[in-house]
C-alpha cells in the first residue's frame, strides 16, 4: 500500500471517529424561566439561549449532574439566567401521563461567566 493511500485512510478513519463528538459539540447557553406556564406536563416554562446561534430552545430542562460541586452551589443563579453555562443540548425521551415525549435537555458541564443583561432577554425576570 502506498504511503499516500495509507495517509488518506488514516485521515478518513480519524474523521469518522471525530464525527460523533462534533454532533455533541459544547456551546454556551443562558438558561432561565421564560414566564410561560402550563397546566400539564411537559411544560415549556424554561428556555435556553444558544449564544453561538442566537436560537432560543423552549421547553428545555437542565441536567446539572456533570457540573463540578462548587458550580452546583450556584443553582439559584443558574436557574435565573444569571450565568452563561457551557454544555450541549440533548434530546431525551420522557413519559408523562402515559404518553411518550421527546424533550430537549441542556447538559451543563461548566459555568463560563456571568450573563449580560442582553443575553437574558428571553427570561421572564430580567
Amino acid at each position: 500500500m502506498s504511503g499516500l493511500r495509507l495517509a488518506l485512510l488514516t485521515v478518513a478513519a480519524c474523521l469518522t471517529c471525530a464525527l460523533p463528538s462534533l454532533a455533541a459539540a459544547k456551546s454556551s447557553y443562558v438558561y432561565c424561566d421564560n414566564g410561560l406556564r402550563c397546566v400539564m406536563a411537559p411544560c415549556p416554562s424554561n428556555s435556553a439561549l444558544d449564544l453561538a446561534t442566537g436560537k432560543v430552545v423552549n421547553g428545555v430542562s437542565i441536567d446539572i449532574d456533570h457540573l463540578p460541586q462548587e458550580d452546583k452551589a450556584l443553582s439559584d443563579r443558574l436557574y435565573a439566567g444569571k450565568l452563561v453555562i457551557v454544555g450541549s443540548i440533548e434530546t431525551r425521551a420522557r413519559t408523562f401521563n402515559g404518553r411518550q415525549y421527546t424533550l430537549p435537555w441542556l447538559v451543563a458541564t461548566g459555568i463560563e461567566r456571568t450573563a449580560k443583561d442582553s443575553e437574558r432577554s428571553h427570561c421572564s425576570s430580567r
